[in-house]
């Protein structure tokens, strides 16, 4: 913590290298441990010092991210790859800019003493979801994987009331609950939750939270700046975790809570060290299985999902 908190001393005495841009990013969700990058780059000076001022947004529905960075109403948004994959046949001009989070949070949560002991023993019963779409078509590939019709399930939409809705018995099952949360919200109450995992259940593995900001007009130079400061911020997280996570909480009274701190170690190891970088076989993989589902009709090509802004752009 000494040394993080030494460089963020340091960060006030240096100037920028660039005139300060105005950036607006919309999380997925309300801050937690999971935009610890984000968080840190601010609180370390780092994104001062790649000249940005950047104003995070929380999303009231938690459809709007992708929405309103397509409309030009922020300049980036926190998004997940399936849903990237989705939207892009809903005609909105998105791609992957970066990379928040490499590895799979979303699970399929039941309670471990109720009914549901496998994946297909959901036939008949309630799974609630929270973003339509992506969430229903992850919940329908996983039923498909056990010999389960999705039509043998009724799917709710339970919006933020995600651990709420499935410990008071309104639905069996949830999807879209993120491993490092529902679980531990749930054993804080007293309930203990078991965890069907997407990429064990057919589901080819994705990076959970990605950056998407507009294809047109894409304003490279300001994206990458930004996630240089978010891969200094996350090489500090990794480097001290512990002390990052005291920067981190000492922002809001709210985030210093059991949950976060519980959420905040089971978070910090699946940071992309290297947001720009690009895995091409990884969402072209997850276009294979989405025609494999039957889910779209053709592919689209991963060059023309994803973009590395580090990168000389093709002539």
């Amino acid at each position: 913590m000494k040394h993080l908190l030494a460089t963020a001393a340091l960060s006030l005495m240096v100037t920028p290298a660039f005139a300060q841009d105005k950036m607006t990013v919309m999380l997925d969700w309300f801050i937690n441990p999971d935009h610890g990058p984000i968080i840190l780059a601010e609180e370390l000076g780092y994104f001062a010092e790649a000249g940005l001022e950047v104003e995070l947004v929380t999303p009231a529905d938690p459809n709007d991210p992708p929405r309103m960075v397509a409309a030009g109403r922020v300049d980036l948004a926190v998004s997940y790859q399936p849903e990237l994959h989705l939207n892009r046949r809903e005609g909105l001009d998105l791609v992957r800019v970066g990379t928040l989070i490499e590895t799979p949070l979303t699970c399929l949560v039941v309670r471990a003493d109720g009914p549901v002991q496998s994946v297909a023993d959901l036939a008949g019963r309630k799974v609630g979801f929270a973003v339509a779409g992506v969430q229903e078509m992850l919940l329908s590939a996983m039923l498909a994987h056990n010999g389960v019709s999705g039509d043998d399930v009724e799917q709710i939409n339970i919006g933020w009331s995600i651990s709420p809705a499935l410990m008071s018995g309104q639905v069996d099952g949830v999807i879209g609950a993120f491993r490092n949360f529902e679980l531990n919200q749930m054993d804080i109450e007293g309930v203990e939750g078991r965890c069907f995992y997407p990429e064990a259940e057919g589901v080819p593995s994705y990076d959970e939270l990605i950056y998407v900001a507009r294809a047109e007009d894409l304003n490279r130079d300001m994206i990458a700046r930004f996630l240089l400061a978010t891969e200094r911020a996350t090489a500090d997280i990794l480097n001290d975790p512990e002390g990052a996570g005291e920067i981190f909480f000492a922002t809001s009274a709210e985030l210093r809570n059991e949950l976060n701190t519980r959420a905040w170690g089971d978070t910090w190891p699946r940071f992309a060290t290297r947001p720009a970088a690009v895995d091409h076989g990884r969402y072209t993989r997850f276009e294979a299985f989405l025609v494999a589902q039957g889910a779209v009709d053709a592919a689209i090509a991963a060059a023309d999902l994803v973009v590395d802004v580090t990168a000389e752009p093709a002539q």
